[in-house]
């Protein structure tokens, strides 16, 4: 247990790196159906890296035109956007996209023709005589956002300046998904009307948990804290760790090279081994590897670690300093008994600004919070 734990297993105190019941934001139904364990997602990258700077701009873009054309919808950002393009075509990948947006080859979906071929069962004819979708034997959905064409028939704007509203455009599709997922004004900072408009989109629950994932995941990707005053290992460190937002918490999950599936079970009975992720002491393992620094596998060994990482290394930070003392690129701990190393139960890496990068418990993402969000607060650890 104490190999793999954020901590280790004491008489009086289980080490639990923030042990809750296990979920987590992808479900493994979205992680089977996206691929987002295998293909460079955001599941291993942890920001917006699998998506096509192009594509990026198309969903930012889209943002700030929507509101001319539905002034009340509130909350629209762009991970919605994102987390839609991902599930409906993995952002085109594997396509070109020009400068001006337009996506080659083009995104073509089944034939809803109801023969079954791809789980249609019911049969669309066709509307737009093959304009959008190149036949006019039925309808399919198009684009990197998978209209159908009687859709974009209703919602397509042109946001690219070409005077053509074009679902196959990645600049006017996005536009158009922002439009339409706005509806008649929805607020999609409510997490209700969000998911009322994502299952507009599609009606299905798995689709509507998935694409959630995908956007959780994203916004919190998207929340960048201020390095400029940081340099050198700190920062390579800080950015390895910022870089790994979004990935899921796995007990016992995370090596020196990436997220990893974890094992079972924390002393709640936890399992990792489904999810693949880190837990606390993992991904601050990864992040220092990046640095050319190797620390030992649990929180309470860190605590002591620093031999070999260079001068002045292995320099512990009294709890009585408070945060106040702790330097971008600090390991923060949090013990049972704070005096008292053997009892350490969890770790995080300081940002600044009150704020640690933080694997904190099963369910939850690695993410951004405050050095007070954990009870127990023990001081840290400078090693850089």
């Amino acid at each position: 247990m104490g190999r793999w734990g954020c901590g280790v297993v004491l008489l009086l105190f289980a080490a639990v790196c923030c042990a809750a019941p296990v979920s987590n934001a992808i479900s493994a139904y979205v992680a089977l159906q996206t691929g987002a364990q295998g293909e460079g997602g955001i599941a291993e990258g942890g920001t917006a890296a699998d998506i096509p700077p192009r594509m990026l701009t198309a969903y930012k873009q889209a943002i700030q035109l929507a509101v001319r054309h539905v002034p009340t919808c509130q909350g629209m950002r762009w991970p919605i956007l994102a987390g839609i393009a991902k599930v409906e075509s993995h952002h085109a990948i594997g396509r070109t996209i020009a400068a001006g947006g337009d996506i080659r080859p083009k995104i073509y979906g089944v034939l809803l023709n109801g023969s079954g071929a791809g789980g249609n069962t019911t049969l669309f004819p066709d509307t737009d005589n093959g304009r959008w979708d190149g036949t006019q034997s039925g309808e399919r959905a198009v684009g990197p956002f998978q209209f159908l064409p009687s859709t974009w028939q209703q919602i397509g704007k042109d946001a690219s300046g070409d005077k053509t509203a074009d679902p196959h455009n990645a600049d006017d599709a996005a536009l158009g998904a922002a439009i339409y997922l706005c509806g008649n004004g929805r607020n999609l900072a409510q997490r209700a009307q969000l998911t009322a408009a994502i299952w507009q989109y599609n009606h299905s629950s798995a689709y509507v948990a998935n694409v959630l994932g995908w956007i959780d995941q994203y916004t919190a990707a998207a929340k960048d804290p201020d390095l400029n005053n940081v340099s050198g290992k700190a920062r390579t460190v800080l950015e390895a760790a910022l870089s790994q937002r979004g990935v899921p918490y796995s007990w016992g999950g995370g090596t020196t090279k990436g997220p990893s599936s974890g094992i079972c079970c924390s002393p709640s009975g936890k399992s990792g081994a489904s999810i693949k992720g880190y837990d606390c002491s993992g991904l601050t393992r990864y992040a220092y590897a990046k640095a050319g620094i190797r620390l030992p596998r649990t929180a309470a060994a860190q605590a002591g670690a620093g031999a070999g990482a260079g001068a002045g290394a292995g320099k512990r930070i009294p709890a009585s300093l408070g945060a106040a003392a702790l330097k971008p690129g600090d390991l923060v701990f949090y013990a049972y008994a704070p005096g008292r190393d053997s009892t350490i139960y969890h770790v995080g890496i300081y940002v600044g600004g009150g704020q640690m990068v933080n694997a904190a418990r099963p369910g939850t993402l690695v993410r951004l919070d405050a050095v007070d969000a954990m009870s127990g607060y023990a001081g840290g650890a400078r090693l850089l």
